[in-house]
């Protein structure tokens, strides 16, 4: 079988779990791209894979991250992934997503591409479900990799196909959400996906930052401990140049010398 999974932090946990579990032995591919944000008008095709790219590439511009650009190429990891479903009839594939929205949306991109192999490809979503953590207290999960290893191994018996229901009305609500094409997704339940206006996470990063100036990775981390629901590191500091732009905050420092160097305060109103 192969494993499919849309964060690298979730690869590493469930190749510690296959370790120690030989009935789910396979190899375990990653979707590397966050579709729960950025653009997604004709994401299929050549003019909306470019907007695209051309927007990550700005937003991971002076980020710990450039490199990585170049290294996500989710489109090619689908075409190997259906070349091995058409040379290879026994072979299934086993997504695996927790509660949020990037997650769900990589499933949404992922399988509105493999409508023909249905019957072959399970699905283990992890919603709304109980795990012990590492103290051996209940809690609920909304990344896959919070649960610990031997945890995992529980959550196998949740496999199950995806139905040909789900592959005509889920490929239906992915096109209706790509349609929209807000740059900020949320997971309302369920499979439930709802766009948000591109400034939605800008009164958490204004609510850490006052006059005195403070590093930016100061602010980050802290905007990212009190935001109720998660976003990217890059996409905060994307955000927080674009406040500069509209003189809702200050900056100091050269981005050259990457995010150690700045640092960020409130814009000094003058009379």
């Amino acid at each position: 079988m192969t494993h499919v999974v849309f964060e690298e932090a979730n690869k590493t946990i469930l190749e510690q779990v296959i370790d120690m579990d030989s009935s789910l032995a396979g190899t375990v591919t990653c979707i590397q791209d966050d579709y729960a944000v950025g653009p997604l008008g004709a994401i299929y095709e050549t003019a909306g894979y470019q907007e695209r790219k051309a927007w990550w590439e700005k937003v991971l511009a002076h980020s710990p991250y450039t490199q990585q650009l170049d290294l996500v190429n989710d489109k090619l990891v689908v075409h190997e992934l259906i070349k091995q479903l058409e040379e290879d009839p026994n072979l299934e594939i086993w997504i695996w997503m927790g509660q949020n929205a990037h997650d769900v949306c990589g499933y949404y991109w992922l399988i509105s591409q493999c409508k023909d192999f249905a019957g072959r490809i399970q699905v283990l979503y992890l919603n709304n479900l109980p795990f012990f953590n590492e103290k051996g207290n209940i809690f609920y999960p909304t990344h896959l990799h919070e649960i610990q290893p031997k945890e995992f191994i529980k959550a196998k018996k949740l496999a199950r196909p995806i139905t040909l229901s789900e592959f005509e009305v889920d490929p239906d609500e992915w096109r209706k959400i790509c349609n929209e094409n807000d740059l900020v997704r949320f997971l309302e339940g369920g499979k439930k996906i709802v766009g948000k206006e591109v400034e939605f996470y800008d009164k958490y990063i204004l609510s850490q930052i006052n006059t005195e100036p403070q590093k930016l990775t100061k602010v980050i981390a802290n905007t990212l401990n009190k935001m109720p629901v998660k976003t990217g590191d890059v996409f905060l500091v994307w955000r927080i140049k674009e406040l500069e732009v509209i003189n809702r905050l200050a900056i100091q420092g050269d981005w050259e010398k990457g995010w150690k160097d700045i640092q960020v305060q409130s814009q000094t109103v003058t009379n």
